[in-house]
């Protein structure tokens, strides 16, 4: 332990960190081990690294304003639409639609072969608690009131299951198809996670596929860059945002064997392929066959799903180009006469793909994101951060921002890629988030669950049977992952509600 401390001080001194054992001498030893512990899992440098960048962006963006209130035609012109060649529509009827179903059919047939090669993995951004929903449960196992009750968790875990046995059933091989499944929870979820998986049988998963992972947290900093202390004997740390997703897949120990990081198992599987998404979408197709396909004929290094804008003034960030690079642009970000833009050849809005976080990588790609690290800015966010004066180690609860908390985004990756797919979905197909308590305007569990059973009603009827106006029909994802196999109920009238399972 004194080899221990020793060396901690003199790395955190070197780096200019040294208050963080202010109070060390007057800790128990519990208390000292809990301390020592804790800054050792702490990458003092990139926390240093991190912070730098991200003040650099920051005095970056504040001249840009600046100059941009002098030159506003400069601004505008930094920002432009997506070029068509990097988007592709699956909704019917779009002046811009690219694809036939012919073309559709063989994006589905080439996603399939590589499910069926066991080329392809899933990972869950799952680290969220249900805190606005009512609930101190993960997210993933909110009900949202289907008639079967089942949990966010269980519907997109029994969707991979489907694919598994369609895969399968196209097969002449005599090994399954199996898609691994990489949970990243986050330290007050975890164990409630891993808890609801097991009560449930991982939803007909074989356990060995589903892989349980950290979301790495970066300590809270005071405005000049120095580590918070959160008590005499802790450091302040907060989630650093879903793009903690790349440091974690290489950094946190998992629950593979022999506690391999997420991207040791990939490549130990030979997955080549990975579908990436967030735990509150409940229409989210998991590991969609056309959405593979799609990236991988299109030989893309990651791809994103979006859906077009309900309106120019819609508050959700768009995919488009700044300075000549794929970006998410926010909405503030567009003036009214860029969000009301429209494409000259075909009416629609220039600027309408709406990012969804739903994302398409190959492994190439995932292990090169730590050289791209050191360009990427963690964004700000200042905050009101409870800690400890250094003085007399009393605690602190400040009434205004004293601090900041650094977050990246998960599409912070996307200016480094020159082959990004776009792949335009449906928003009624594809896109149902489950933000706000019960009784909100939107984003509730009651648009989720309208969202589902209209969706699986569409179905019922374009395979010929006829569901009666307020009958709600709930279709397992085990009998059909988009659809398909319906065609026994054509002609069968559904005049109360009801399960098929």
């Amino acid at each position: 332990m004194a080899s221990s401390l020793e060396s901690l001080r003199q790395k955190y001194t070197a780096a200019g960190q040294e208050h963080v054992f202010t109070f060390y001498d007057k800790l128990s030893s519990d208390e000292q081990q809990s301390l020592l512990q804790q800054l050792a899992d702490i990458d003092i440098e990139r926390v240093n690294r991190v912070w730098e960048l991200a003040m650099q962006a920051e005095r970056d963006e504040k001249a840009k304003a600046e100059k941009a209130k002098q030159n506003p035609n400069e601004a505008e012109d930094e920002i432009q639409p997506l070029p068509s060649s990097a988007l592709a529509s699956l909704v019917p009827n779009s002046a811009t639609d690219k694809v036939s179903q012919e073309n559709a059919a063989k994006w589905k047939q080439t996603g399939t072969e590589a499910i069926k090669d066991n080329k392809v993995a899933v990972l869950l951004m799952a680290g969220g608690q249900g805190t606005r929903l009512g609930s101190s449960a993960p997210k993933g196992c909110y009900d949202i009131g289907l008639s079967s009750h089942k949990s966010l968790f269980q519907l997109q875990g029994e969707r991979i299951r489907k694919l598994e046995l369609l895969a399968a059933s196209q097969s002449t091989s005599d090994q399954q198809p199996r898609i691994p499944w990489y949970v990243m929870t986050s330290g007050p979820t975890r164990k409630d996670t891993e808890d609801f998986f097991n009560k449930n049988g991982f939803f007909g998963l074989n356990k060995e596929d589903v892989i349980f992972f950290n979301q790495g947290v970066l300590p809270a900093l005071s405005n000049d860059g120095k580590i918070m202390l959160s008590t005499p004997s802790s450091v302040s740390v907060a989630p650093d945002g879903n793009g903690g997703l790349y440091a974690a897949i290489r950094q946190s120990p998992s629950t593979a064997p022999s506690g391999r990081t997420v991207l040791q198992d990939m490549h130990q599987r030979g997955i080549q392929y990975i579908h990436a998404y967030c735990v509150d979408n409940c229409l989210v197709k998991v590991a969609d066959p056309v959405f593979l396909g799609y990236c991988i004929e299109k030989r893309a290094a990651c791809g994103a799903k979006v859906v077009r804008k309900e309106d120019p003034h819609e508050s959700v960030g768009v995919l488009a180009l700044r300075d000549g690079a794929f970006s998410v642009v926010e909405y503030s970000e567009l003036s009214k006469e860029k969000a009301e833009q429209r494409d000259e050849s075909t009416g629609e809005l220039a600027y309408r793909a709406a990012n969804i976080a739903n994302h398409f990588y190959t492994l190439d790609f995932l292990d090169q994101v730590e050289s791209m690290e050191n360009k990427m800015a963690f964004h700000i966010a200042r905050k009101k951060i409870p800690t400890v004066d250094l003085s007399n180690g009393n605690a602190v609860k400040p009434d205004t921002p004293n601090g900041m908390k650094l977050e990246l985004f998960v599409f912070d990756v996307f200016p480094f890629t020159k082959a990004l797919g776009v792949l335009e979905v449906e928003r009624r197909e594809e896109f149902s988030p489950l933000k706000n308590a019960p009784g909100s305007k939107s984003d509730n569990p009651e648009t989720s669950r309208r969202d589902i059973y209209g969706q699986q009603k569409r179905w019922l009827v374009a395979a010929g049977a006829d569901v009666k106006d307020g009958v709600e029909v709930e279709i397992s994802p085990l009998v059909s992952y988009n659809g398909e196999g319906l065609e026994k109920y054509k002609g069968t009238a559904f005049e109360s509600s009801t399960q098929l399972d």
